[in-house]
């Protein structure tokens, strides 16, 4: 096991390093490096973190919605106003309806398998996408329409929505058919996971106050607690969604204590590091490749198609607002890049043993093979010709 860990540590960091050099998101470097040590070409990975990646793939899951919670905060949402609560979840959900089409001319995908599908594609990446938002935002490009603020804020939240669709596409998939019981069972869930997530991060901020611990040592207890949310929900003691909860968690901490979350941001920040490196690594491992020639070319187009559709979404979404039409195009470019999500649940359907299970990773790892470089390149190359800089901001700053 040892061995494994050595070579997915160098082989991933130094091929994630060459892709930096050349302008590709360093994550393709890591799935990459998957498919290279994993069973279907050199097999190198240990069959012992093999047998584990499905749990290594859940840890990685919730960092990144404490990461989503702790930075998601409502009061900007609110002076976004209208765009950024329908660009949370109107893109995605166009996304997903192309799936749904797509899946059944091209592949024959049933419906439940073609929403679960659609769900795990619809997602975009944080990864790729929140760096650059950054950088605009510090260069003041489209600040003055606050164009990089609304794709930050609309991505958040539409990476928690798609989430949630896909645990309830899922929990259709596993009870076999769509019964009433389903259907109500799904919206309590969601509330009592949003529930139990404001409780528990209230009273972890109450203990925060008056109980001094480094923030290290916040870190591991709130990971502890959110393993303990999940495992609680597969007790299936009260319908409840143990994600939404952990999500919710961290949200609570950002409104109740901000100075903290921020702190704890940075600190989730180095444990992504590594989760993000098994992560992605574990993905490309458990990718059969062979699949990949007889559903390439015909996988290509459904996921360009649906990104069409995506468009289609993003445009809707930004109706009777003062974009022009070169900043409504450099926002649905924005939203074109997949990854983070697409490699932490595309594994999930493999792992619980659905039909398409295969089929439904590969497509994924597909999408993110196409979409991470395209989209990171595109934002980079268009960000100069499609928005402007706010000349007021530069001002002030550099007076400052």
């Amino acid at each position: 096991m040892l061995l494994s860990l050595s070579l997915m540590i160098l082989v991933g960091l130094t091929l994630s390093e060459i892709f930096k050099k050349l302008r590709i998101p360093h994550i393709i470097g890591y799935i990459i490096t998957g498919i290279l040590l994993g069973p279907f070409v050199l097999n190198l990975i240990d069959i012992n973190i093999l047998n584990i990646s499905a749990d290594l793939r859940q840890i990685a899951l919730i960092v990144i919605l404490l990461r989503a919670g702790l930075s998601l905060n409502i009061e900007d949402l609110k002076r976004i106003g209208r765009p950024a609560l329908f660009m949370a979840f109107i893109p995605a959900t166009f996304e997903i309806v192309g799936i749904v089409i797509l899946g059944s001319l091209l592949f024959n995908l049933t419906l439940v398998d073609s929403l679960i599908l659609g769900s795990i594609l619809a997602a975009v990446s944080p990864a790729v996408v929140i760096p650059k938002m950054l950088k605009l935002m510090e260069e003041n490009k489209g600040t003055e329409k606050k164009i990089p603020q609304l794709i930050l804020s609309g991505a958040s939240v539409d990476d928690i929505y798609v989430i949630v669709l896909f645990t309830s596409f899922i929990s259709f998939s596993s009870e076999g058919t769509a019964s009433i019981m389903t259907f109500i069972s799904l919206p309590i869930s969601i509330l009592l996971g949003t529930l139990i997530g404001i409780i528990v991060g209230y009273l972890l901020n109450i203990s925060f106050k008056k109980y001094h611990v480094r923030d290290t040592l916040k870190v591991l207890f709130i990971l502890s607690i959110s393993f303990l949310l999940v495992v609680f929900e597969k007790a299936n003691i009260i319908p409840f969604s143990g994600l939404i909860a952990v999500m919710s968690l961290g949200i609570t901490i950002l409104a109740k204590y901000q100075d903290l979350a921020q702190r704890l941001v940075k600190k989730y920040e180095k444990v992504w590091i590594f989760s993000e490196l098994l992560l992605f690594i574990l993905v490309g491992a458990a990718v059969d490749i062979t699949l990949i020639p007889n559903i390439g070319f015909t996988a290509i187009i459904m996921i360009f198609g649906a990104l069409i559709f995506r468009a289609i979404g993003v445009y809707i979404s930004l109706l009777k607002t003062d974009l022009n039409y070169k900043e409504r195009l450099f926002v649905i470019i924005s939203y074109i890049p997949k990854a983070t999500v697409q490699a932490s649940i595309g594994s999930i359907p493999l792992s619980l043993g659905l039909n398409q299970g295969s089929f439904m990773l590969t497509v994924a790892v597909l999408a993110i093979l196409l979409t991470a470089p395209l989209g990171a390149f595109l934002i980079d190359l268009t960000n100069r010709l499609l928005l402007t800089i706010n000349i007021e901001e530069k001002s002030v700053s550099s007076k400052d």
